[in-house]
């Protein structure tokens, strides 16, 4: 998958995550969703099911041990429908246009495996994932309710139609 869109700074770049990231992938999520967070052991069964799943980082810096990252996102494309498996940006990278820019990535890379719709569940009381997802052409389906544990947090489920070529 190589990963090639636009909306974020030109000094950010995405490519294919490689089993390299896992450990700092598995920090980043603990860091960043704290009780739902994957382990190391989680990402290395997520990246067994490639090509079916597919993972990409956003980085800057050199193309070597200086590059930051600065989010990631994954793909599952199995069928008619794909889904969002994970989607996050660093704190110091929100509001860079780095998620808009993961987010673009995946649904492209779901209308390109001949998808014809992309699913994703997010936080009822993420606010700025909600509205991202909006502004990107997602709609409300409805509701898991008390999905995410611990404090009873609602899943909003969420889907975009995607044009097939």
């Amino acid at each position: 998958m190589n990963a090639t869109t636009t909306d974020a700074p030109a000094s950010v770049r995405l490519r294919d995550a490689t089993w390299r990231d896992i450990e700092t992938l598995a920090r980043l999520d603990a860091e960043l969703f704290d009780h739902d967070a994957w382990s190391e052991p989680t990402w290395w069964a997520e990246f067994a099911e490639r090509p079916r799943r597919q993972y990409v980082v956003a980085v800057a810096g050199n193309e070597d041990a200086n590059e930051t990252v600065l989010g990631y996102a994954g793909l599952d494309a199995g069928g008619s429908a794909a889904d969002v498996m994970t989607i996050a940006v660093t704190h110091a990278a929100r509001g860079t246009g780095v998620g808009k820019r993961l987010l673009t990535h995946l649904v492209d890379a779901a209308a390109a495996t001949g998808a014809e719709a992309l699913l994703l569940e997010v936080r009822a009381d993420n606010e700025p994932a909600l509205g991202l997802y909006v502004r990107s052409g997602f709609e409300r389906l409805t509701l898991r309710r008390r999905y995410y544990q611990p404090g009873d947090v609602d899943a909003v489920i969420m889907r975009k139609l995607l044009e097939t070529s």
